[in-house]
């Protein structure tokens, strides 16, 4: 690994493990509800679900709450030890739900996995480290007529590359410091968001993708978890839209479905489907 890469990752898995402090059966829904409906299936029984670098394993969760047989792995011991501890408080003994430790960069175990009807992989491959390389591992774990739904940072040009040295700083923080630097990175916006707020009588303004948005109400995550994960997650690369739809369509996807930040900060979603007919 790049030493530069090494010296600065974020330890995804020690945010993971501090968000099980205030997960609830209110997040749990609304992670089931955001997989209702960007997948447009109110169920996915009899469908097998791979979570690719599952962190706290709540999407795992509420997959196979809906019904899928599920397979979720992540690279960060910690984030697996989280899936683990959901796994045990909410179905324990669930044989249709399996959890390891594993990378997307590793071909040999990406192998071992087999293919499954739905690929999923939110705000994740953009750390690897090595981006386009973890796109083009996992497309060959999607089925034939299945669905892989992503989501990867948008571009911003010489924004994103701000962004890039404030992520690296980040690790050079002593540990008791970083909720300041944190609140200092993110302050600003969070009070600009609360004017918008004001002045629009808009109690949420920020409904989209990006850091600022409140997750309960979205994939049942934690603003403040989700706040530290942005301005600590190091790796960080970035893709226009455009550059994610033609890397796929030369694999042989087609595009299903589509959000996107509008040129903004955060995460553009994708879900491609792979040939066939999908069985949803």
């Amino acid at each position: 690994m790049n030493p530069t890469i090494a010296n600065h990752r974020f330890e995804f898995g020690e945010n993971w493990q501090r968000f099980l402090a205030v997960l609830d059966e209110e997040r749990i829904r609304q992670s089931e509800r955001s997989l209702r409906e960007m997948l447009e299936a109110e169920r996915l029984d009899g469908l097998r679900f791979l979570d690719v670098g599952c962190g706290s394993g709540l999407s795992s969760l509420a997959a196979r709450r809906l019904g899928a047989s599920v397979v979720s792995f992540d690279v960060d011991p910690q984030s697996v030890a989280c899936a683990q501890t959901l796994r045990e408080r909410y179905l324990p003994n669930d044989p249709a739900w399996r959890i390891e430790e594993g990378s997307a960069l590793d071909e040999t175990y990406l192998k071992s996995l087999g293919t499954h009807d739905l690929v999923y992989s939110w705000g994740v491959l953009h750390h690897s480290g090595r981006m386009w390389q973890s796109l083009a591992n996992v497309a060959p774990l999607v089925a034939e007529g299945g669905k892989l739904w992503i989501a990867i940072y948008n571009d911003q040009g010489r924004l994103s590359r701000l962004w890039l040295r404030v992520k690296r700083s980040y690790a050079m923080v002593p540990q008791p410091l970083r909720p300041l630097y944190v609140a200092a990175v993110m302050g600003p916006r969070l009070l600009a968001s609360m004017a918008v707020s004001v002045v629009s009588r808009n109690p949420d303004p920020a409904r989209g993708t990006g850091p600022l948005t409140d997750y309960k109400r979205n994939r049942g995550m934690s603003r403040w978890h989700d706040l530290v994960d942005w301005v600590g997650g190091y790796p960080f690369e970035v893709a226009k839209p455009e550059q994610i739809f033609e890397f796929f369509r030369a694999r042989g996807f087609s595009l299903v479905k589509l959000r996107t930040v509008g040129g903004a900060l955060g995460c553009n979603e994708f879900v491609f489907e792979r040939g066939g007919n999908f069985r949803v």
